[in-house]
């Protein structure tokens, strides 16, 4: 999709250079693109709630707010559990070594991470990469359900035990969870391990291959 909206982009600019300042769209057509506005303004709405964040302790080391990224139309959305220290200096997320091997496990089922949404539970990096605490989970987590109710996702696909708590609130080791598809508030939810954790512990690296395929198999059903 975000490539269909580069292209038209690049076709209204072409239009406007050769004196055409109007283009009639079918009622479908202005539907779909008011939809994706209004979506990419209501997160755009909400980051700028956020703004210098200082819910919780963890704005006293942080240097950059994770808010997330990807398409407001996005199939899929990635949650993780909190910034590490790349994604802390970049304020993007997944950027360091596990997120070059999530890049690599959504190319192996197809997915690029241009059509996908990433975000993470707690926007902000714990001290040293601790676990978040639950004082901090519980006050970032209004903002990623408010992300997720205006995304929308077929498929929702959580990355680690935190983020897969948080939003399924059941205290189950994660490794009782995956394998399987989950419900939250009506959209498909599959667990799976952190990358970081895959990169200490390369041997599970075959359990999370199976979920992705799971992941891939349910997207192309939601299609």
């Amino acid at each position: 999709m975000k490539e269909v909206l580069e292209e038209l982009k690049i076709y209204l600019s072409w239009l406007k250079e050769m004196g055409i300042n109007s283009v009639y769209l079918l009622p479908e057509q202005r539907k779909m693109l008011e939809k994706l506005s209004s979506k990419q303004q209501l997160l755009q709405e909400i980051k700028i709630e956020l703004g210098d964040c200082k819910r919780c302790e963890l704005w006293k080391t942080r240097h950059k707010i994770v808010f997330g990224e990807g398409p407001a139309e996005a199939k899929v959305v990635l949650v993780g559990e909190a910034p590490g220290h790349e994604e802390d200096l970049q304020g993007k997320p997944f950027v360091g070594a596990a997120g070059e091997l999530l890049t690599k496990m959504l190319k192996a089922i197809g997915l690029s991470r241009e059509e996908i949404y990433i975000t993470n539970v707690v926007k902000c990096r714990p001290p040293h990469n601790r676990n978040p605490k639950l004082q901090e989970i519980e006050q970032c987590k209004p903002f990623l359900i408010r992300q997720l109710n205006i995304i929308k996702p077929s498929v929702i696909c959580t990355l680690g035990s935190i983020a897969t708590h948080t939003l399924l609130q059941k205290d189950i080791p994660i490794s009782h969870l995956r394998g399987r598809v989950h419900l939250w508030q009506g959209i498909k939810l599959i667990p799976t391990f952190h990358p970081a954790y895959l990169l200490r512990n390369p041997g599970s690296k075959k359990l999370a291959w199976e979920d992705l395929k799971l992941l891939k198999k349910v997207l192309e059903k939601s299609i």
